[in-house]
């Protein structure tokens, strides 16, 4: 299967650069997996193709405020740092700019001096690895010191970073929202939990792998990033008890889906994991879990768009995608939603 196979063309115009006022107010376009019927409603009309007994599955994971501007040391030229992944004793894997000027050694300081670093090791994929000096809790200075890593389609500044982060946020240490959670609001989880729809949490720390575009002509040729996921024994056993009782599983964004799929056993159940998972889903995928997913509208041939055909068939969702683009929905992270059943 080619990556041009998922290539659908989208107006520039229709990638969201903002949330809109009120989270739950997105457009929901519905997907019927076995028929490609479409349904054209808003994200508070979710409760409505629920059912007593279902569960929803969300991911936790809070942004990292991952983004740090800075000064070179001695010269004072600007730099720019992305935290990746904790690596440990206060060094982390990092993105850098500009590239050719941070070399092993190199010495940077953020917020006048409040927070500094140095370049230790230059990665084989040009990632650094940064070693970070500070007094207190580096949590609090980066939530002082750093901005929203924000994806790079979206240009426009934003102004409250809470609505990069869903309501539900707990763990931190995602480089990007998992956005499908975007949508929902703390009243709108009380109603569809008071339906008797159970909710459970995973946690996913997305990477910015999640942005790289899919570079290999064949889909089986590409190299999928790792990110680290959690199931507690709580969510494991809410999962397995919904299966045994002939409930929908429906997982709130790829991130969770792509959680609970790497760690389910053959016959769908879970129990309690933590670790990192490549899994690269892609038509013909049989899920274990998952019997519906509630997504954004994801880009061109990437990663993404492959999974949500895996679950509802290629041709499906690339009609699903011209419809929306022809009603003009809004597109990516800040875009609208999709509920597939």
């Amino acid at each position: 299967m080619k990556t041009h196979d998922f290539y659908y063309a989208l107006p520039p115009e229709l990638i969201a650069q903002t949330p809109i006022q009120r989270r739950d107010a997105s457009r929901l376009m519905t997907l019927n997996k076995e028929t490609g019927e479409l349904g054209h409603y808003h994200f508070y009309d979710l409760p409505q193709f629920l059912k007593p007994g279902d569960c929803l599955v969300l991911n936790d994971s809070r942004v990292l405020p991952a983004r740090l501007l800075g000064q070179r040391e001695p010269t004072g030229g600007a730099c720019e740092v992305v935290l990746l992944i904790d690596r440990g004793d206060n060094v982390w894997e990092c993105l850098v700019r500009p590239g050719k000027k941070l070399r092993t050694g190199a010495k940077l300081s953020f917020g006048h001096g409040a927070l500094q670093a140095e370049i230790i090791e230059v990665l084989e994929n040009g990632n650094r690895l940064i070693r970070f000096f500070y007094e207190g809790i580096f949590l609090e200075i980066l939530e002082r010191l750093g901005k929203m890593p924000l994806p790079p389609y979206i240009k426009a500044e934003l102004q409250d970073g809470e609505r990069y982060q869903t309501v539900y946020s707990k763990e931190v240490g995602s480089a990007a929202a998992p956005t499908a959670g975007l949508h929902f609001t703390e009243a709108l989880l009380e109603q569809i939990q008071a339906m008797g729809v159970n909710l459970c949490y995973v946690t996913l720390h997305v990477g910015l792998g999640t942005f790289r575009p899919v570079k290999a002509e064949d889909i089986t040729d590409h190299e999928m990033h790792s990110e680290y996921c959690m199931i507690p024994a709580e969510t494991a056993r809410i999962i397995n008890q919904t299966k045994q009782n002939e409930g929908r599983v429906i997982c709130v964004g790829t991130t969770s889906c792509r959680t609970i799929e790497s760690w389910a056993a053959e016959d769908g159940t879970l129990q309690e994991t933590a670790g990192w998972t490549n899994i690269f889903i892609y038509p013909g995928y049989r899920f274990k879990v998952l019997d519906g997913l509630i997504t954004n509208f994801h880009l061109p041939e990437s990663t993404l768009i492959m999974l949500v055909s895996a679950l509802a068939g290629r041709e499906h969702v690339l009609h699903a995608y011209a419809k929306a683009v022809e009603e003009k929905y809004r597109f990516f992270s800040f875009g609208d939603a999709m509920l597939i059943l």
